[in-house]
């Protein structure tokens, strides 16, 4: 194990092990000090700072943060690594990967080669002496295209998931918060449901129901029930429609098996959903949430800081192909993440990190009532990650999720970023939008229904 030390004003800091100076450079976060691995002053993490910057990128293959014979998200990272495409930047520190990282030299070619060659652990420490305007600069040189039904990733193209969540899973209290979204132009990513229960015949019956709006209007998008992978295999045994197979997933094998799940189970869940075929641009079919906190929250985080734990993550995404990952990053609560400022560092960190591994970011841009944050806040970090080309946000009625009591973006929200920084939805629902009529031509701007067919409006009203 290695050590290393750094002098600031005067006094020298030591710190004892790779996972030690990758914390104590984070910025400053809640979940962090609950750890008891932040630093404990601003010199000490000006020092680890530092210190991280001067650490070569090569290091990162030798020492693992969590030994390799001890878990299995540690063996993904080092046995899938592409010394091939780790060539071009095998030679740098820390420090020197971000300057060539914001140079000419990193175009979005060079960058999407560079991808396979990056361990979570390099880009989160690179991440951790990175400024907001850096995270934002780099994060959208880099386009991560996906496709199920329609192609979500494009440049100049922000989607949307539309979340109609329903407090008792009433199916008319759904279909009307889906009717909403779609005459605000959202549901492009996919049209998801947090279910109140896992009852599997409940999970079916939505399903059903999704799939049964989206095969009739012919909407080119593709749905999800957010149940545990194993109860989306059981409805795929069962001959039930389901496009996406989603799961929460984690940094540490430890986190992940309080989630219930393993690299095993998730690849069944891969192999199921491949089975189905239902795809018709392409086969990314996986949705996976994660947010800062969730290893530390289990008391599966080894001591290692949550950004990190987080990053290790999209280790785990990455191996599946996904369609779609969103990083829920103020849901789990101010003990992790306390306030405004720390949101937003997050949700740019995260989106940075994922970006640079190779996946198709989007983030549940979002708080808890007893967060130090509000929606102003949101705002701002909604504005930033357009800017930054974040493949999709969520899009909620009011902003306000009604079943898991949390603050989000709402179908308006998603409007103002598109209008105010010129983004579009995915171009085969954008054509989907104007054939409807809820889309002008002229401008782009949603009608809000004023000439959409009135059997559409009324059919989906009455749905349930």
């Amino acid at each position: 194990m290695s050590s290393f030390h750094h002098t600031v004003g005067g006094e020298t800091y030591r710190f004892d092990s790779l996972a030690e100076v990758m914390a104590k450079a984070s910025p400053a976060r809640s979940g962090d000090f609950l750890a008891g691995v932040a630093a404990t002053n601003a010199g000490e993490r000006v020092a680890a700072q530092m210190a991280l910057a001067d650490i070569p990128l090569s290091h990162f293959l030798n020492e693992a943060l969590i030994p390799y014979e001890a878990d299995e998200v540690t063996r993904l990272i080092i046995d899938t690594h592409d010394a091939h495409a780790f060539a071009p930047v095998s030679h740098l520190t820390v420090g020197g990967f971000r300057d060539w990282l914001l140079s000419e030299h990193a175009d979005e070619t060079a960058l999407r080669a560079l991808a396979p060659g990056l361990t979570p652990e390099m880009a989160a420490a690179v991440s951790k002496i990175m400024r907001v305007q850096d995270l934002i600069l780099v994060a959208q040189k880099i386009n991560v295209v996906t496709r199920f039904r329609n192609t979500v990733g494009l440049r100049g193209r922000m989607s949307t998931r539309l979340q109609p969540n329903h407090p008792t899973d009433e199916p008319a209290g759904i279909a009307a918060s889906i009717l909403d979204g779609l005459l605000y132009g959202n549901g492009d990513a996919m049209i998801g449901i947090n279910p109140a229960t896992d009852s599997i015949s409940s999970i079916c019956e939505m399903l059903k129901m999704l799939d049964g709006i989206i095969q009739r209007y012919e909407i080119p998008t593709q749905a999800c029930v957010l149940t545990h992978v194993t109860t989306s295999i059981e409805a795929i045994n069962r001959g039930v429609p389901l496009d996406l197979v989603f799961q929460s997933i984690a940094g540490t094998e430890a986190a992940n098996a309080s989630f219930g799940v393993s690299l095993k189970v998730l690849q069944e869940g891969y192999d199921a959903g491949l089975s189905l075929k239902r795809g018709t641009l392409g086969n990314n079919l996986m949705y996976f949430e994660t947010g800062q906190g969730s290893a530390l929250s289990a008391g599966a985080h080894h001591g290692i800081d949550q950004q990190t734990c987080e990053t290790r993550a999209y280790a785990v995404a990455r191996h599946f192909k996904p369609f779609l990952v969103n990083t829920v990053v103020g849901f789990i609560g101010p003990e992790y993440l306390y306030n405004g400022k720390q949101i937003i560092r997050a949700g740019l960190e995260d989106h940075f990190c994922g970006k640079l591994l190779g996946l198709p970011m989007g983030c549940d841009i979002c708080y808890t009532n007893h967060a130090e944050a509000d929606q102003d806040d949101m705002d701002v970090l909604l504005t930033l990650l357009g800017v930054a080309g974040i493949n999709f946000i969520m899009g909620i009625p009011g902003s306000d999720d009604v079943m898991l009591n949390y603050q989000t973006t709402s179908f308006h929200d998603a409007l103002y970023a598109r209008q105010s920084l010129g983004l579009k939805p995915a171009p085969e629902f954008e054509d989907w939008l104007q054939r409807m009529g809820i889309l002008s031509q002229a401008d782009g701007r949603p009608r809000l229904g004023k000439n959409l067919p009135a059997a559409f409006r009324q059919a989906l009203a009455q749905l349930g």
